[in-house]
């Protein structure tokens, strides 16, 4: 059931205090969450709390609070829990597919469908949007079951620099029907501030201490209007000595057919997508909540190799087809000079060889 129309925040209002009030009196069927202000309160007074609670079925208070199920509230998922709760009586669960039924409906097609439901990548009481996210942390759902290095070695059997291209790619780029992309750069750090260790994706902690507790933006977005334009990147690149961007090809749109799909195998998916493909691009930064705000970059930003996006750039990424018909126009035009003059020589060759011969 979906909760998302005014309509339905007064309804569950009205049932929160029904329920509420009838929790107290004698043979109450049915369990309180709590009043609508904190309707969750109730369920994460036990379940919020390491001491009271098995690993199970605890939940991240910090990290639940920040998600779309924790708006729309416990109930929406486990209603009608018995009132002998947490002593006795089974508590309901709802199934994904009874809200998001398209999403249900798309993974039935894929591979993954046969493997794991969908619990088996997404955690209920810690799920974001794609946009909240990093490409590392969509890796790391997907290595849960699939070794990485058993992985590097698969794609290395036709994809050059294997290793490289899956750092650089969240899986669903490839493994998903997505047709539009954007380059989402990731502030990463490598252990001892070497510039040559392995780089991974900085935390919220970290971060907030190298900018000296300020907005952690303000590393690169100087002047705070949320805009980050090319100066300013290149400005970060050249100013920091232990952190660097790393960029990641994101789809725009998420999907959840996960399959094998050839036209991937072809470098030209990528390398000849042209200049569109990289005028879009965003930096992501972390936030308390383990979550990622988007901040815009300005366009084209990526195709400064040197200085703006120096640990980022797509070889063909500078492909143009205006420029392709330009330069064909002007390699036909180079040939039609010796082109049209042997085949003049060749139709006039009669004519030619008893002059030729008695020259």
């Amino acid at each position: 059931m979906r909760y998302r129309e005014p309509i339905c925040f007064i309804t569950l209002s009205i049932a929160a205090w029904l329920c509420l009030s009838v929790s107290g009196e004698p043979g109450a069927s049915a369990f309180s969450y709590g009043t609508e202000a904190g309707k969750n309160d109730a369920c994460l007074a036990c379940h919020g709390d390491p001491a009271q609670v098995s690993k199970a079925v605890f939940i991240d208070t910090e990290h639940f609070n920040q998600t779309t199920h924790a708006r729309i509230g416990c109930e929406a998922c486990h209603g009608k829990v018995p009132a002998a709760h947490p002593d006795g009586g089974k508590v309901p669960r709802a199934g994904c597919g009874e809200c998001h039924a398209d999403v249900d409906q798309e993974y039935a097609t894929g591979l993954h469908v046969k493997k794991t439901s969908c619990n088996g990548c997404h955690n209920p009481h810690l799920v974001q949007s794609p946009k909240e996210v990093s490409g590392q942390e969509i890796n790391a759902m997907c290595s849960n079951c699939h070794n990485a290095l058993e992985m590097t070695a698969k794609h290395g059997e036709w994809l050059p620099q294997s290793e490289l291209h899956l750092r650089m790619l969240p899986c669903i780029t490839c493994h998903t029907g997505a047709k539009e992309y954007y380059i989402s750069m990731y502030i990463v750090k490598s252990k001892n501030d070497s510039l040559f260790g392995k780089q991974e994706v900085a935390g919220y902690d970290e971060l907030k201490r190298i900018s000296g507790g300020n907005e952690i933006v303000s590393l690169i977005d100087k002047n705070r209007d949320n805009y980050v334009s090319l100066e300013e990147l290149r400005l970060f690149n050249r100013s920091q000595s232990s952190l660097r961007l790393h960029g990641m090809m994101t789809p725009v749109a998420v999907s959840h057919k996960f399959e094998i799909l050839d036209d991937r195998r072809n470098c030209t998916f990528c390398h000849t997508s042209g200049p569109a493909l990289m005028q879009t691009s965003f930096i992501a930064v972390p936030e308390a909540d383990g979550s990622y705000s988007r901040v815009p970059v300005e366009k084209g930003a990526v195709l400064d190799a040197l200085y703006g996006t120096p640990d980022f750039y797509m070889m063909g990424s500078t492909k143009n087809n205006a420029l392709n018909k330009i330069g064909l126009a002007i390699i036909c035009g180079g040939l039609i000079m010796p082109v049209g003059h042997g085949f003049v020589r060749f139709l006039t060759r009669k004519n030619r060889n008893p002059k030729e011969h008695k020259s």
